[in-house]
């Protein structure tokens, strides 16, 4: 027996054994998609020259030399494979199976490479600062998406981590600016997060407001009370309420000079550290921990959790709070890891980038980090294409980390199934 949706195209299948298998084309199609952008840019927009990789940062003992390409056979080469992984992807599609997370990862390395390597002819990409640049754009990221997953995972949705961001980011640079310290503002940051949370907590468990509608209100409501502080109290007092001490970053000897990665990993701020420890914390405790069993019991089942002695609506409210003092540290990142002062609408809609994330990683914290990582990649190589001169027009270039977003949830997503009790309020009858 078989069903095709009609809007998505899925197909589902009942075999002989009673097995039920799925299939799509909708990440096969965004393969395709990719792979016709990397033929395009490897004939017709063929360019001339050599595309140089910088592998050393200069401040390292051990020097790696720079590595030069032929621009033309590279991007065709590049081009050809993403085209053969490309088919290969509607070869699992006819065999019902699900794309490997490996060859995905494979396939967005071959495609960011050959991307580099076109708008780089007669250039020089310094990869030690790409990545820099990238993981530093990433890290609030990683924090939301990871605020995202547990708040889900609990079967709320967490539309308000813009707004998580922005009250921690401002939060944290008053408190650090008035104290001096940028531990007391990290902990403030962590309280914001979280009574923004409970705000959204409140409304969508306690009273059943529809939850996407009371995390756009927040976002709104914060995005305005944040910039009406800033205009009103911190720039009037800049010096005393609005510079805030930066976390310093610390090298980790001998780490620090491993080559490309070295400076990238492990010459950070304590926040970057902290992602280290919390993303591996999470997914352990998601999966292998009472708390995390219960935790999915009340996203997947609520009634079924009910039933065992578990208490559905206070779980909810509790992990919507942990999540949201998570995504207060990726708040804090704004003021005391990157910019060093709070500045209105700061977050510039990174929470929905980091909800995409969400969605993208299939509701799992490593991929979640993984699907931050990439965006922030994005981001960071649009500020790198500019400086390399790349032939795009700056205003498409400014598009492309929303573009991925978009490409990436509709078409990268895969056969991911969000918890079935998201977003669905519970009501003990």
């Amino acid at each position: 027996m078989s069903a095709v949706h009609e809007l998505t195209g899925t197909q589902v299948v009942v075999d002989g054994a009673g097995v039920v298998r799925t299939r799509s084309l909708k990440a096969p199609i965004a393969f395709a998609i990719v792979a016709a952008i990397g033929l395009l840019l490897a004939f017709p927009g063929s360019r001339a020259g050599e595309s140089t990789f910088r592998l050393s940062d200069r401040t390292q003992s051990l020097q790696l030399p720079d590595v030069a390409l032929p621009t033309a056979g590279t991007v065709i080469a590049c081009a050809l494979i993403l085209t053969v992984m490309a088919a290969l992807t509607f070869v699992f599609s006819a065999q019902y199976k699900r794309i490997p997370l490996w060859f995905t990862v494979v396939f967005a390395f071959v495609g960011i490479f050959l991307f580099l390597t076109w708008s780089a002819a007669g250039g020089v990409v310094p990869v030690t600062g790409l990545l820099f640049g990238a993981l530093s754009l990433s890290v609030p990221l990683i924090f939301g998406a990871l605020g995202g997953v547990i708040g889900e995972r609990a079967g709320v949705v967490n539309v308000a981590i813009e707004a998580q961001f922005l009250f921690a980011a401002f939060t944290s640079a008053l408190i650090a600016s008035i104290t001096g310290s940028y531990v007391a503002g990290l902990i403030g940051a962590l309280v914001a997060g979280a009574l923004v949370a409970a705000i959204l907590a409140v409304f969508s468990i306690t009273y059943v407001v529809t939850q996407v509608i009371v995390g756009v209100v927040l976002n709104v409501l914060i995005t305005g009370l944040t910039s009406f502080l800033h205009g009103a109290l911190l720039q009037p007092n800049a010096a005393t309420l609005n510079s805030p001490p930066r976390f310093p970053r610390w090298a980790i000897p001998g780490l620090s000079e491993i080559p490309i990665l070295g400076p990238v990993l492990f010459n950070q701020t304590l926040i970057v550290y902290l992602a280290y420890i919390i993303v591996p914390l999470v997914t352990w405790a998601l999966y292998r921990s009472r708390w995390g069993l219960r935790l999915r019991a009340v996203g997947e089942h609520p009634q079924a959790a009910d039933t065992v002695g578990i208490k559905v609506n206070p779980t909810r409210f509790w992990n919507l709070l942990l999540a949201g003092a998570i995504a207060g540290i990726g708040g804090a990142y704004f003021t005391l890891g990157s910019v060093g002062a709070f500045d209105k609408e700061m977050a510039g809609g990174l929470g929905f980038i980091a909800l995409a994330a969400v969605i993208f990683g299939g509701w799992d914290p490593w991929r979640a980090t993984l699907a931050a990582l990439l965006f922030g990649f994005t981001k960071n190589l649009e500020t790198l294409l500019n400086n390399l001169g790349s032939p795009i027009p700056s205003e498409f270039m400014s598009m492309l980390p929303y573009v991925v977003t978009i490409l990436a949830v509709v078409g990268f997503s895969g056969k991911s199934r969000a918890p079935a009790a998201s977003g669905k309020p519970y009501v003990k009858g």
